[in-house]
């Protein structure tokens, strides 16, 4: 309520928004659809810290009245955490660097570098300006009594006690409705559907998605699949040429004895004996068959009479087998990518729509070439039965006002490499996959002739590899976030459970919000895919204020049961405060023209406002029945806990696995040997170092209740 104390957290937050900013673009980074969220993610994360040191900066200072003692104190009570969440909050961030996708990889780096630029000016700035504040501005400032729950300040100090309470008295029952929404989220998450499509980012009343409706209602198909044909053997070049016809001479010559060709025999000696020398001679495979077949036609020009059927037949075959190669002026290829045309117009979806209004070939440009030389008969649609038949028609196809159309289907040059068009009347990522694969089940079923292999490209396609590259490249990173942070709250709080404790609030409530994403049939796109890794690390910073705090708070009052109250007084304030900050924080990106914009704000909010609600209700009762661990009277150092070691040596070793994977593209086979051999020696370190004598000097430390390990021996 202090005008005065208000400034200071926004000067942070903007000059950490304008500084992330410059640096973005100092660097050669452009603004983007990820880029240019990076502001309005800066800006309510850079004042959580503000607000933690500010509440409690509100309720210690009438305790002395002096500003250096009240904001001492409070940085003394806070710096550990605040550097412990904004250090997560970059690292969940951070981890958006193990995706695949450069935009993504600049957006996660940047604003982890903006997160830590706002701790770096809370921790500096918001103290110092306290010390401006003039002590008559702050006569009325703060609680005017030490025990925040022994009175009702506000409706909120009210709303937490009764929370308080409840969960004390209600911890059985609060978990076991946890464990139902636990798998009713499972039970979602199995039918969540991955879909994309970039038109559906504008708004459904935006021009664009109105004139692609119209468009796919009237017309073939707006959207492209490119289907690339091509034979999987390669065609013989110089030397190897002439030994690759020599069997399909043979076969020829038998033919042409068998007819009684006089001279057959002799002539196609010399042509052997020409092509043999052409073979070691000739630059390549084009050269070798042109100058053949002026040799063939200047023998059948110079030829008695008694040999010219024979170099006549010869050159007939060398022209065959210069065309042998271009497979796309076979009429069993033509007809083939026919019939694969007519499949494609009966692709449907699983709800029945029809996939493919129209598709494009070079069989349609032969068949309707055909059926115009034959006066135009609808019966002459048809592929001509031999290669010359389909010569003739691109013959004439070549002589038209439009030749080079020609080269938009094939490559005119060797006829080995074609291309069908399919027009998609939706560009959904999920429909496409359906075509793709109905093309493979479609090949398996009719093998192409000649050895053709198919591969597709274009820009529906890439999307639907961008996707396929997004979903694994974000489950990726945030098993590396997950697997960090809960890394450092094993280091922070000096014990594997408290460390689990810490990574169930957000656990929960991320399975709980895609869940409910897949209940509702929400499709897991682009913006969905980020947020698990984006809300990670922010999600987190609430157990970790609630956590330091209630160890703070028992260790003050003796027992959990005494401490729960002053927990839920000035901690709990603090923290719903920043949930509702953080939370309301995003809601600006409703406003956004796009709708992953909208996405976005709406989902991080619910999972930042829930995960709020969670850690306040499920950490204490938690801690409720899980108090005699959690809460050893004697406990162990760090390096005497082997279950601790062990599963921070795990969670250590995960995010430098994925990224030594990635980075320095090493087999998953030999990182993850790598990695079970570091978590091994680590495991031996620690049972090796349990057994000294400090370790085992007390009986009450062979065992910490803390612990998540097996029971020790006691030692006699």
């Amino acid at each position: 309520r202090k005008l005065v104390l208000i400034i200071a957290p926004m000067i942070v937050a903007i000059v950490s928004c304008i500084a992330t900013m410059a640096l973005l673009i100092s660097t050669g980074n452009t603004i983007h659809i990820m880029s240019s969220m990076i502001p309005i993610f800066i800006m309510p994360i850079a004042v959580l810290d503000a607000i933690h040191i500010l509440s409690e900066f509100f309720d210690r200072y009438q305790e002395s009245k002096d500003r250096a003692t009240a904001i001492r104190h409070v940085m003394d009570t806070l710096f550990t955490p605040m550097l412990y969440t904004s250090l997560t909050t970059a690292v969940g961030f951070l981890s958006l660097a193990l995706t695949p996708i450069p935009p993504v990889q600049v957006f996660g780096i940047f604003i982890a570098i903006g997160v830590m630029v706002a701790w770096l000016w809370t921790i500096t700035f918001i103290p110092a300006s306290v010390m401006f504040i003039k002590p008559e501005t702050l006569a009325n400032f703060g609680l005017t009594e030490h025990n925040a729950e022994a009175a009702s300040h506000s409706l909120m100090t009210r709303v937490l006690r009764r929370v308080g309470q409840g969960t004390f008295r209600y911890a059985k029952p609060i978990l076991a409705g946890t464990l139902l929404l636990t798998l009713l989220a499972v039970w979602g998450i199995s039918r969540i559907v991955i879909n994309d499509n970039p038109v559906k980012w504008f708004k459904p009343a935006h021009p664009i998605r109105v004139a692609d409706k119209v468009l796919n209602d009237h017309f073939g198909g707006t959207y492209m699949g490119y289907l690339a044909l091509r034979p999987a053997a390669q065609l013989p070049e110089p030397p190897h040429v002439s030994a690759a016809f020599a069997e399909p001479m043979r076969r020829r010559l038998i033919g042409l004895k068998a007819e009684g060709v006089n001279g057959a025999e002799t002539v196609f000696a010399a042509l052997k004996a020409k092509a043999e020398a052409l073979d070691r001679s000739a630059a390549d495979r084009d050269a070798f068959f042109d100058q053949l077949q002026t040799y063939a036609a200047q023998q059948t020009d110079a030829a008695p009479d008694a040999l010219f059927d024979a170099w006549d037949a010869a050159g007939l075959f060398v022209s065959a087998q210069a065309q042998s190669g271009q497979t796309f002026k076979d009429p069993a290829a033509l007809r083939w990518i026919a019939a694969l045309q007519d499949h494609l117009l009966t692709v449907k979806s699983p709800d029945g729509r029809p996939l493919v209004g129209k598709s494009n070939s070079i069989a349609d440009l032969v068949r309707t070439v055909y059926r115009e030389l034959m006066a135009g008969k609808p019966e002459f649609y048809r592929i001509p039965d031999t290669r010359e038949g389909v010569a003739q028609t691109v013959m004439q196809y070549e002589s038209s006002h439009r030749p080079h159309d020609l080269a938009h289907f094939v490559r005119t040059d060797t006829w080995r490499d074609t291309s069908l068009w399919v027009q998609q009347k939706s560009g959904d990522n999920r429909d496409m996959k359906v075509i793709v694969a109905a093309v493979e089940s479609y090949m398996a079923d009719n093998p192409p002739p000649l050895g053709i292999e198919a591969e597709w490209f274009g820009l529906t396609y890439i999307n639907v590899i961008w996707q396929a590259k997004m979903v694994n490249g974000m489950l990726i990173s945030f098993l590396g976030s997950f697997a960090a942070v809960w890394f450092m709250m094993i280091i922070l709080f000096r014990s594997a459970l408290w460390g689990f404790l810490s990574m169930l609030p957000l656990t929960v409530t991320i399975g709980l919000i895609y869940g409910l994403i897949g209940i509702v049939g929400k499709d897991y796109d682009m913006p969905v895919a980020v947020l698990s890794a984006l809300s990670l690390g922010m999600a987190v910073d609430y157990a970790i204020h609630f956590i330091s705090r209630a160890k703070e708070m028992q260790a003050r009052y003796g027992s959990w049961q005494a401490a729960s109250g002053p927990m839920f007084g000035e901690p709990a304030r603090a923290i719903t405060r920043n949930v509702i900050v953080i939370g309301v924080g995003f809601l600006p990106l409703l406003a956004a023209p796009l709708v992953p914009y909208k996405t976005v704000g709406t989902f991080i909010a619910a999972i930042l406002l829930f995960a709020g609600v969670t850690t306040l209700f499920l950490l204490p009762a938690l801690i409720r029945l899980l108090e005699s661990r959690l809460f050893p009277k004697d406990g162990a150092a760090f390096m005497c806990r082997c279950g601790t070691c062990f599963f921070a040596a795990a969670a250590g070793v995960l995010p430098v696995a994925l990224n030594v994977q990635l980075f320095a593209d090493v087999a998953w086979t030999t990182v993850s040997y790598a990695s079970l051999a570091c978590i091994a020696l680590v495991a031996l370190l620690c049972f090796l170092n349990g057994r000294r004598k400090a370790c085992l000097m007390k009986p009450s430390n062979l065992s910490d209740p803390s612990d998540l390990s097996d029971k020790t021996k006691e030692t006699p």
